[in-house]
Formats: C-alpha cells, sequence, structure tokens
C-alpha cells in the first residue's frame, strides 16, 4: 500500500517535472519569437528611416537644381535686358524717348520675373519645411508604435510570469 503511494507519488512529480520542462520550453520559444518580432519592427523602421532620407536628400537636390537653373535664367533675362538697352543707346536721338519707354517696360519684367521665381523658391522652402515637419511626424509615430510594441511585449511577459507562478504556486499545493 505505502510503495503504491510511494510509486504514484514519484510518477506524479516525474509527471509534474515534465510539465515544468514543458512550460519552460514554451517559454523560451515564446520569448524567442517576441524577441524576433521586436528585431523585425527595429529593422523595418530603420529601413523606412532610411528611404526617407534618401528621399529628402533627393528632394534638396533638386531644389538645388532648381534654384540654379531659376538663377541662370535670371541672370539670362538680366543679360538679354542690358544688351538691349546697349543696343537702344546707340540708336538714334530721335529714339531716345523710345529708348526710356523700353526700360522702363524691361525692368519691370525683369522685376516681374525675379519677383515670381523669390515667391517660388519661397513656395519651394515652404515645401521644404512641411516635408521635413512631415518626416519628423511620421518618425514620431513610428518611435510610439516600437514603444507601444514594447510595452506590450513587457506586459505580455509579465503575465507570462504571473501565469508560470501561479502554476507553480499549485504545482506546491498539490505537492504540499
Amino acid at each position: 500500500m505505502q510503495i503504491d503511494r510511494l510509486i504514484e507519488g514519484q510518477n506524479d512529480v516525474r509527471h509534474l517535472e515534465e510539465t515544468i520542462v514543458a512550460l519552460r520550453t514554451e517559454l523560451e520559444t515564446l520569448s524567442f519569437k517576441i524577441d524576433q518580432s521586436v528585431q523585425q519592427a527595429i529593422q523595418l523602421n530603420t529601413d523606412e528611416i532610411q528611404q526617407l532620407k534618401g528621399t529628402a536628400s533627393s528632394l534638396r537636390d533638386e531644389l538645388e537644381s532648381l534654384r540654379f537653373e531659376k538663377d541662370a535664367a535670371v541672370q539670362k533675362a538680366v543679360q538679354r535686358s542690358a544688351d538691349e538697352i546697349q543696343q537702344l543707346k546707340s540708336t538714334a536721338s530721335s529714339l531716345r524717348d523710345e529708348l526710356e519707354s523700353l526700360r522702363f517696360e524691361k525692368d519691370a519684367a525683369v522685376q516681374k520675373v525675379v519677383q515670381r521665381f523669390t515667391d517660388e523658391i519661397e513656395q519651394l522652402k515652404e515645401t521644404s519645411a512641411n516635408l521635413r515637419e512631415t518626416l519628423e511626424s511620421q518618425k514620431f509615430e513610428y518611435d510610439a508604435i516600437f514603444q507601444k510594441q514594447k510595452l506590450e511585449t513587457v506586459i505580455e511577459h509579465l503575465h507570462l510570469q504571473e501565469t508560470l507562478e501561479k502554476l507553480r504556486e499549485e504545482l506546491d499545493k498539490n505537492n504540499g
């Protein structure tokens, strides 16, 4: 009778030890999967940040190119106006009044072109600033998502620890 109880108790202990080993294995597997998910999320965020940096760099390069082209166009317009003014100055004195009128019109046209390019440059600066703000906002959002995922992982880990502790207490209670 006592031997049967002893054998039965040993079988229960062996069964509980096997259960503990299985639970530990499952916990380690879950922990590995969680770590792997966090690493994948970090890699995804890193890739996206690199892509956004590349886009911002391309946009800056394109903006610089546009500025250079606009400056060249203004210089060309100014040079063309200066050439026309020189040609008009060499015209006969009977055309001086007309020359002054043309000079005024040309200066106004150049100023209009300069003003238009200035306005476009300001718009491009605003667009660049907006893109920077959007990039920073997206980075903040990705950081918030990452922190949330990290918190959820910690909470789940704590929950698993509590469950394991309860199982141990029940095991101790059943053995006690």
